[in-house]
């Protein structure tokens, strides 16, 4: 992986973190969490008649993602309603690169050096020691939050890999970013209009600039990371996406500084990767 190429992932891990403690500290998070999609679906359609189609190779690839991005918006919201977000982000997030290793040698025959092996081990106990800041014990954790937060990790792995193939088969990353962002929030649509009847409007209309800024960190984090996908090794972007828990290194207690040095160290594993 390039520099450059790094650094757009670690923005979009900041802006990912951003929209996601967003979600968090609001009100109902269904309602919230759709309201923040739909405006992300609604600014990505005004962008179809300029970006083309997607190769048809990668429809099947499109259609799976949105149904996986469906899954994952559901257990996002139940593992945020069950659990604390120091709790919940890091097991989800940080389970998610490893899966990412595993499914990209099955589904994408990528199969990783050493120093790729170990850059992924790393950033991922790195993120999930960030769990036991409190001690070393699940205890701390709902069982209800525990299994949403690691369907959360599974979907996300699920939809990287899903996105990672797709976008490569679409010859047009662009048309297969802004297409993907303008369809698939409408299963969410559709469940919150059944689970919050009337409530969707009413909540758009008076927090709207809350879900702008929400919908546009949104979009900018992933379709920056489904653009990296297609130029790079799959698990080493989704560990360095990942990394978006660093945002809770605002006060660095001793477990946060020990995850923090060993991200540090998976950087520099996973750039010298690109020389072996």
């Amino acid at each position: 992986m390039s520099l450059s190429l790094i650094a757009l992932v670690l923005l979009a891990a900041v802006l990912h973190a951003t929209w996601n403690a967003l979600l968090k500290n609001s009100g109902d998070k269904l309602v919230v969490l759709m309201c923040i999609m739909m405006v992300a679906g609604l600014l990505s359609a005004l962008f179809l008649p300029f970006v083309g189609i997607p190769a048809r190779a990668s429809w099947p690839y499109l259609v799976l993602s949105i149904v996986i991005h469906s899954a994952y918006y559901f257990s996002l919201v139940e593992a945020y309603n069950h659990g604390d977000l120091s709790h919940v982000y890091p097991l989800a997030r940080g389970s998610a690169p490893l899966i990412v290793l595993v499914g990209g040698i099955v589904m994408a025959k990528e199969f990783p050096t050493t120093n790729q092996w170990l850059g992924v081990l790393i950033v991922s106990a790195g993120i999930i020691s960030l769990v036991f800041e409190r001690g070393w014990s699940f205890d701390q954790i709902s069982k209800h939050a525990l299994v949403y937060a690691l369907m959360t990790g599974f979907s996300i792995a699920a939809y990287t890999l899903t996105d990672g193939i797709g976008v490569r088969l679409s010859g047009n990353a662009l048309a297969y970013i802004f297409w993907l962002f303008a369809l698939e929030f409408f299963p969410l649509l559709f469940y919150t209009l059944y689970k919050r009847p009337g409530q969707v409007l009413p909540y758009l209309k008076t927090n709207w600039l809350f879900c702008l800024a929400g919908g546009l960190a949104s979009a900018a984090a992933y379709g920056i990371v489904i653009y990296a996908l297609g130029q790079g090794f799959m698990a080493g972007i989704s560990a360095l996406r990942e990394t978006s828990v660093l945002i809770f290194l605002i006060s660095i207690p001793t477990i946060r500084l020990a995850s923090f040095f060993a991200l540090l160290v998976s950087f520099q594993t996973l750039e010298r990767s690109k020389q072996t």
